[in-house]
């Protein structure tokens, strides 16, 4: 039974109170003031502060300096960021931090996650957020996994293992680059119930690549990831401002550079040499080594070639036009990476935000299952979701992570993921939609330039 309740208006009177005539004569100017001064509320009043007032308000924190309580204070990746740069040398942070050319295409990357509009819906059951999700036949508990980033070691000592354990930890897969500085046997051991996928940059030497792949399927690693962007080395031009080679060198600036970072360069002096674990030692310039080591001369038949030698997942990394998203999907791949390789080679290149939704509606005309990824831009947990929105099926970080690597080592990458999960939940809430299976492209609008 439904019950109506009437609104109680204290001022509504009936008609014949309202024309009633008080027989009294009008109030005095002192009866009204005494009146007005009666009807501030107490709360209102001036008084003197009692100290049992103040106490509960005079609550000094102790200040903490552990590498703990410094992670924890921040709140976003951005703020990891700046912790990163406090304590990371220029040149390996300029390394990670830094794009190719005038860096246009990563600052438009991680603008076009700012130019959308969310649209929420409302009066929806969200008291319990799922982020779990599916990618190429395996459950990941969140939809994002960590990419393939080279000489990781160099950001921080922890490296690789500090990146495929908190992987491991956060349930998502973990991406090792054939420019790593663990090799493929010791990251499966570090993360061994972890879900280790293989990045392959193909050789002009196929005896070497064909080694590298068998070594990745020794290991336990169920997915290649093979990176098509990389004909040539980009000019990364904070690299060759800062002198960046392989080893760092110790210059004049390197040695007054660490005076302020002490504790990178103790790392670093006290463990093992950096070398790329899946390749013989190396001297020179990161770009030296890719023009001297990587295949100008790759074609889809080599695509075939892979296809036909690994037997896991394969998934083609730096797609950036519809045509390439298909023609690989045709030539055996059971997945795409969207992606401009972090804006660090073609600068001015693609967006893979931007592209998302025409690869998606590609995709879904050709009724193929082949799952969508996309990584470059992604700093927060509502870039993931607008990225899912718009129809990825996962996504992959690589700066991001990086920066909580240098900002604390394991600590650090493990906070990087707590801060993404909250993030994610919460859009998600405030989106109205309790799982990733309900997320639309009608919850994302693109702004118009």
């Amino acid at each position: 039974m439904t019950h109506t309740i009437q609104p109680n208006n204290p001022e509504a009177t009936s008609a014949p109170e309202a024309m009633a005539i008080p027989a009294t004569s009008a109030p005095s100017a002192a009866t009204s003031h005494g009146a007005a001064a009666s009807a501030v509320p107490a709360a209102l009043k001036r008084r003197i502060p009692k100290y049992s007032d103040l106490a509960p308000l005079m609550q000094f924190k102790k200040p903490e300096f552990s590498k703990e309580a410094r992670l924890k204070r921040a709140s976003t990746v951005w703020e990891l960021r700046d912790i990163a740069k406090r304590r990371t040398p220029q040149a390996p942070f300029d390394y990670t931090d830094g794009a190719a050319e005038e860096e246009i295409t990563l600052r438009r990357a991680r603008q076009a996650f700012l130019d959308i509009e969310f649209r929420p819906g409302i009066l929806r059951n969200v008291s319990a957020i799922d982020l779990s999700t599916e990618i190429l036949g395996e459950p990941s508990r969140l939809p994002v996994g960590i990419a393939p980033t080279g000489f990781t070691r160099m950001m921080q000592s922890e490296g690789e293992y500090a990146g495929s354990q908190a992987a491991e930890a956060a349930g998502i897969p973990y991406t090792l680059s054939t420019m790593g500085t663990a090799s493929i046997e010791d990251v499966a051991a570090a993360a061994p119930n972890g879900r280790n996928w293989f990045q392959l940059y193909l050789w002009t030497d196929r005896d070497r690549s064909l080694e590298l792949i068998e070594r990745a399927a020794k290991a336990g690693n169920d997915t290649l990831m093979v990176t098509v962007d990389t004909a040539v080395a980009g000019a990364r031009l904070r690299d060759v401002r800062n002198g960046m080679t392989i080893p760092p060198a110790l210059t004049i600036k390197t040695v007054l550079d660490a005076s302020y970072r002490p504790a990178w360069w103790f790392n670093f002096l006290t463990h093992e040499p950096l070398t790329f674990a899946s390749l013989s030692r190396y001297t020179g310039t990161v770009a030296d080594l890719i023009n001297s080591m990587f295949d100008p001369t790759l074609t889809f038949e080599d695509l075939d070639w892979l296809r036909e030698t690994w037997k896991g997942k394969l998934v083609v990394k730096g797609i950036q036009t519809v045509e390439d998203a298909r023609r690989v999907v045709d030539h055996g791949a059971d997945g795409v990476i969207l992606s401009n390789h972090g804006g660090r080679q073609l600068d001015r290149a693609p967006i893979p935000f931007h592209l998302l939704p025409e690869v998606k509606q590609a995709f879904t005309a050709d009724n193929t299952d082949a799952a969508i990824m996309l990584d470059t831009g992604i700093m927060s947990g509502a870039d993931i979701v607008a990225a899912l929105a718009l129809g990825a099926d996962f996504t992959l970080i690589g700066r991001a992570y990086l920066y909580g690597l240098m900002a604390g080592g394991r600590a650090g990458v493990d906070r990087t993921i707590q801060i993404l999960e909250k993030d994610m939940a919460r859009t998600m809430a405030l989106l109205g939609v309790s799982k990733i299976s309900e997320l639309t492209p009608d919850h994302v609008r693109l702004l118009d330039k």
